[in-house]
């Protein structure tokens, strides 16, 4: 193990700080549980400051919530303690259903909001008059933990997240960047797949990450709105590059050449786009000109060769308007974080949580099986008359919760519990031989330093986190037992003991209830995809083409990790899911074009029927396009009248591009279209 850094050290230093001025200002308040502020510093440090302001909002307010619905609950349920343990396990179930479908550190608030119910309110079963007080003491207690690290590392040296936020903004645009130079200029030699999907990992993970922009205390505070912007048009060139590639593909078929005009743009626009933020958007002008200038007319003459052409030049142009407003975007990034922030006509930032992918089955079982968790600890609990069997319901809430957005919680808890047990040592020789010879605050906080400031070193690394976090917990959470006047051999067995069988319980149900393979996650994650594309063709209103985007883009920003594990011998999944998004892209537009143009409402219609037929029927039997030639014949026919239309050129356009779309990705093998034959209407 490598000896640590001074970033290291410093993050260790100030989390310590924080946790020693809380539990000494705890003391001197008078507090019941003083141990609990030291270690709720320890779970809201965070290596930049703006990720610990933000988690310490969230922590506040689930511990408000969970202490609020306590107050109210266990006075009216204290004397029915089944009914008691029911109406708990649905709170604590509710809670973590929220949090799970959540998927953002906003989660955060819910999960807390479950879990801080059960640590107050099984402990106050057996005297419930004191729920308000011990409800109020725990509030006051985690406030004061979380403002003492809040200040700790917004004060003493705070690390913002601006250098990681914009390393990795940049990172990806640098990825999208080269992906398209490697499509445009070098199509022979692209590494397919691999790069795609580690750029959607990438949005997935800078989206969770710039949640923590609004609290840092740096001037990229004043950026949050550009680098979500910015964010959301990385995602949108996805499916524009992947079409191009695509359609790059359909005009070279059988070795065809592209014309000399074609392939000049083509560099054009790379060496453009290579130029990444010192690229002059004035050139995005002479781009779209040229592009212009090879758009084939759009008529009943038009053959597969003339949509194909005119699909190009579309997804070519929309290419050079996206990296255009994300130069434009960066530029903004650039003077906020000088300090001089604007505001300028940029298009509206989606919502976090309309982007992101929710699965209600995963928070749902999530749910039951935290509720049968706590339910069984308690019923042990109620049976035996265990003093302190609270403990033991109260690590089946906090485990359940924890590990619950996992598709296998179990190694988490186990690791965690193995690691907890691995502290015993540590806190027996502590609670037991050193704390009762301390007769100072000072001398306290003097013995304690080795332990904490060493953890605090490996919580500041990724691969040790949750082990150095484990013994953090494990030690500060016996030693607990020194406030409440119980340090003793017996005392400190029972409580362990207590803590074993609770997070046991929690482990065990998981593993019962919960568990899910990563292979089947990815395709509960491609199911999801099918079923959302199914509403989109079938939607009265033409949906946000963005928001399906960016959600698409998550969803296989999320199969990549999955299909590592599951160890699969292709990559056709993520493969799949790339395809979904161009076909959900170009559903978007058909919608919004039958809408400008009625006369091809008629055509149009039993298109978006057929693809709605097609996948809901493959999210449940897993049916293929070839299966549907239907499907194909209304696509055809759709092209062939959408071309004899007469007026509304853009409409036009926009329906012809995303037929071929449409075509390209569900028929790649099918015939060319001919044009000039309307086909014959096909019962749908």
């Amino acid at each position: 193990m490598k000896l640590p850094d001074g970033d290291e050290i410093l993050f260790s230093i100030k989390c310590y700080i924080g946790a020693i001025t809380a539990l000494y200002l705890s003391y001197s308040i008078g507090l019941s549980r003083p141990f609990w502020a030291m270690t709720t510093a320890y779970v809201v440090a965070q290596p930049w400051a703006g990720a610990v302001r933000s988690k310490a909002v969230f922590r506040l307010g689930g511990t408000f919530f969970g202490s609020a619905v306590v107050v109210y609950l266990v006075p009216r349920l204290a004397s029915q303690p089944v009914l008691m343990v029911l109406v708990m396990s649905l709170w604590i179930g509710l809670c973590l259903y929220i949090s799970v479908l959540d998927r953002t550190p906003r989660s955060y608030l819910f999960m807390l909001a479950g879990y801080t119910a059960a640590m107050i309110g099984f402990p106050s079963v057996t005297d419930p008059t004191t729920v308000f007080d011990t409800a109020l003491a725990r509030v006051e207690e985690i406030s004061l933990g979380i403002v003492c690290a809040t200040l700790a590392h917004s004060l003493i040296f705070p690390h913002g997240i601006a250098g990681p936020l914009m390393a990795r903004l940049d990172a990806t645009m640098r990825d999208a960047r080269n992906w398209v130079h490697d499509i445009l200029t070098n199509r022979e030699t692209v590494l397919r797949g691999k790069e795609r999907r580690v750029l959607a990992e990438d949005l997935s993970q800078l989206r969770i990450l710039a949640t923590h922009v609004p609290f840092d205390t740096g001037n990229i505070r004043w950026t949050a709105g550009a680098v979500r912007a910015m964010q959301d048009q990385i995602s949108a060139l996805t499916p524009l590059v992947s079409a191009v590639d695509d359609r790059l593909n359909a005009l070279q078929k059988d070795g065809r050449a592209l014309p000399d005009t074609v392939n000049s743009i083509l560099r054009d626009i790379a060496a453009w786009v290579d130029m990444g933020p010192k690229a002059d958007r004035a050139q995005a002008h002479t781009l779209r000109t040229a592009l212009t200038a090879l758009t084939p007319e759009i008529g009943p003459a038009a053959d597969w060769h003339d949509v194909l052409m005119i699909s190009l030049v579309n997804r070519l142009r929309e290419l050079v308007d996206g990296f255009d407003r994300c130069l434009a975007l960066r530029h903004d990034i650039r003077d906020g974080l000088a300090g001089t922030p604007r505001k300028s006509g940029r298009p509206a930032r989606l919502e976090f949580g309309a982007v992101m992918h929710r699965d209600h089955g995963l928070a749902l079982w999530s749910a039951l099986a935290a509720g049968l968790a706590v339910s069984i600890c308690s019923i042990f609990w109620i049976q035996t008359s265990w003093t302190n069997g609270s403990t033991a319901v109260m690590m089946a809430a906090i485990f359940s919760c924890f590990f619950a957005a996992q598709d296998n919680p179990v190694p988490g808890i186990m690791m965690f519990l193995r690691y907890t047990i691995y502290s015993i040592p540590i806190s027996a020789l502590y609670l037991l031989g050193i704390l009762p010879a301390v007769h100072s605050f000072e001398m306290l906080a003097f013995v304690m330093a080795p332990v904490p400031l060493m953890l605090g070193v490996l919580i500041a690394r990724p691969a040790y986190t949750l082990k150095a976090m484990a013994l953090l917990f494990g030690f500060l959470g016996t030693l607990a037992l020194h406030d409440t006047n119980t340090a003793d051999l017996v005392s400190f067995i029972d409580t362990m003991t207590a803590q074993i069988i609770g997070v046991t319980t929690a482990a065990i149900t998981a593993a019962i209830f919960r568990t899910m393979s990563a292979d089947r996650s990815a395709r509960r994650i491609q199911a999801a995809n099918w079923k959302e594309l199914a509403a989109l063709a079938s939607a009265s209103q033409a949906p946000s083409r963005s928001a399906y985007a960016s959600r698409m883009l998550d969803r296989i920003g999320m199969l990549q990790p999955r299909l590592s594990l599951a160890k699969r011998a292709d990559d056709h999944l993520a493969d799949d899911a790339l395809k979904d998004l161009r076909v959900g892209n170009d559903i978007a537009e058909l919608q919004r074009a039958r809408r400008i143009l009625p006369a091809i409402d008629a055509t149009v219609r039993p298109v978006l029927k057929g693809l709605a037929d097609f996948f809901r029927q493959r999210s449940t039997q897993h049916r293929k396009s070839s299966d549907y030639p239907n499907l194909l014949d209304n696509i055809d026919r759709a092209l062939a009248r959408v071309t004899a239309s007469p007026g509304a050129l853009v409409a036009r356009e926009r329906a012809v591009v995303a037929l071929v779309g449409i075509r390209r990705a569900l028929f790649p093998e099918a015939p060319d279209y001919q044009s000039g034959i309307l086909l014959p209407a096909h019962a749908s």
